[in-house]
């Protein structure tokens, strides 16, 4: 069977690694983001990714999205806010979070990604049609030496298959400490984004495993 090309948008990234690795397997792809793209490209549209859940897409892939009030993580914040921040604040930064990943997660699109940490009772609560992660991956599965647990939730597409899986060092070691980079990250204006970046192995597995199984089904 003949593979066919595809229309895949990959919303809330501006380092391109993802929307490179479907473009370089001949997919038609585009990214989206606040922000412009850290690599200059004209195939980057700066917007909300809602804006373009419409315009008929085979694929869609959210990385990250500004959604932290509904990690687990984070919860404690509902009762007892940050300095300078009320409990009212936390709640609506909650809702905000809840509908950007509801609106993406329901998108009229076949083919569905939607990265976020493991989530709160209350954000799935907010959820439409809300549905468990389908994995939890790691860097390091892919040939990146890093520790960054992300969770896909997933439709219409396959589970990711590890590529090229190294062994993690052991704990209290100086390799572990570079290992743990993502989380280390010095405090500073762009830390979020440097932890929010997808890794390139992750990318590549997406390009090639998900680029080449659903090309397939639009080929059918």
């Amino acid at each position: 069977m003949s593979m066919k090309p595809m229309r895949v948008l990959i919303g809330c990234e501006t380092s391109g690694r993802v929307r490179r690795a479907f473009a370089d397997r001949g997919h038609d792809a585009w990214s989206c983001d606040l922000l412009p793209a850290d690599d200059g490209s004209n195939r980057h549209i700066v917007c909300d990714v809602r804006d373009l859940l419409g315009d008929g897409w085979d694929l869609l892939a959210v990385l990250h999205p500004p959604c932290t009030r509904l990690c687990n993580s984070g919860v404690r914040w509902l009762t007892t806010p940050p300095p300078g921040r009320t409990k009212l604040e936390m709640w609506n930064d909650l809702e905000d979070g809840a509908s950007l990943f509801s609106d993406c997660w329901n998108a009229p699109i076949e083919r569905v990604c939607v990265e976020n940490p493991i989530m709160h009772k209350y954000a799935k609560e907010l959820i439409r049609n809300y549905e468990p992660p389908a994995q939890t991956v790691q860097p390091w599965w892919f040939g990146d030496p890093a520790f960054k647990a992300t969770s896909l939730y997933l439709r219409g597409l396959p589970l990711l298959i590890p590529t090229n899986r190294l062994t993690p060092p052991a704990k209290g070691t100086d390799e572990h400490k570079r290992w743990s980079k993502v989380h280390r990250a010095s405090p500073g204006p762009d830390r979020w984004k440097k932890r929010s970046e997808t890794f390139q192995g992750i990318a590549d597995a997406f390009g090639a495993q998900w680029g080449g199984v659903a090309s397939e089904q639009v080929a059918a």
